[in-house]
């Protein structure tokens, strides 16, 4: 018995490997992705892209801070709302919508991404339905907003009109910041909607830039010396722009907590 489970163990690992070398060196080689663990593991931490993930949670934190009164209750909400609406649910849908090579191989099956966007849609929308019901219902205007882009964005639903740069900014740049600040005030003001708009600009710098540079990695092996050095560039806008969210993000809060 001990030496079929290590059989079939050893079984599952090769099918899996099989299934990651599947997967462009674009993802396999991002730095998110953990070069340690089993291929899973390290497939679903790089299913969650997380610097990006990262950027949206910050923008949600942003919109919170600009508040004059702090739930910090709420300011926890709406980034764990955040976590599994788009950094799992709306890339397991990416995954499973995209009509190019598939990002990740097939490590995860159609069925289990399924399992994975649904059960965290539906978690994101419990918690969500619980601070609508009980404080702010005007959360479930973004709410309704986000839940329509997870599907037309990702799945490229309406023969892929809203998968788009200034759509992409708009859920997941203007959206985020303004449901940070709905979460907390049940309010729409000037001053969240010019803040949204400005964070939405950071979002369309980082997809601009990403797209080109996915291209570039995805041929990284067949790259002249100047398209290399292209790609470079785009590399080091994307990590700044990443990094510098995360930081504005960072420093709000603490900010907020020690002031």
């Amino acid at each position: 018995m001990a030496s079929l489970k290590v059989t079939l163990n050893w079984m599952g690992d090769k099918m899996e490997m099989k299934a990651w070398n599947g997967a462009p060196p674009v993802m396999r080689s991002e730095l998110f992705v953990p070069n340690f663990g089993r291929t899973k593991f390290r497939t679903f931490v790089g299913l969650l892209f997380l610097p990006y993930t990262g950027m949206v949670l910050s923008f949600s934190v942003i919109g919170s801070m600009l508040a004059r009164r702090i739930y910090w209750d709420r300011v926890a909400a709406i980034v764990v709302i955040y976590f599994l609406g788009l950094g799992i649910a709306a890339h397991a849908l990416d995954a499973l919508g995209s009509r190019r090579a598939k990002p990740w191989g097939s490590v995860f099956t159609r069925l289990q991404l399924w399992l994975l966007a649904i059960f965290s849609l539906v978690s994101a929308y419990l918690i969500a339905i619980y601070f609508i019901v009980r404080h702010v219902p005007l959360l479930g205007s973004m709410a309704l907003c986000e839940g329509f882009f997870v599907f037309a964005y990702n799945l490229e639903m309406f023969g892929g009109r809203f998968h788009t740069d200034k759509w992409f900014a708009f859920s997941w740049g203007f959206l985020p910041v303004l449901a940070g600040y709905i979460m907390q005030t049940n309010q729409i003001s000037a001053e969240a909607l010019l803040l949204a708009a400005s964070m939405a600009l950071f979002s369309l710098i980082e997809i601009k830039a990403s797209r080109p540079y996915r291209d570039f990695k995805w041929r990284d092996n067949n790259l002249r010396d100047e398209e290399a050095s292209v790609m470079m560039r785009y590399e080091v806008i994307l990590k700044s722009l990443s990094s510098g969210i995360l930081l504005l993000g960072g420093g709000l809060l603490i900010w907020r907590i020690t002031g």
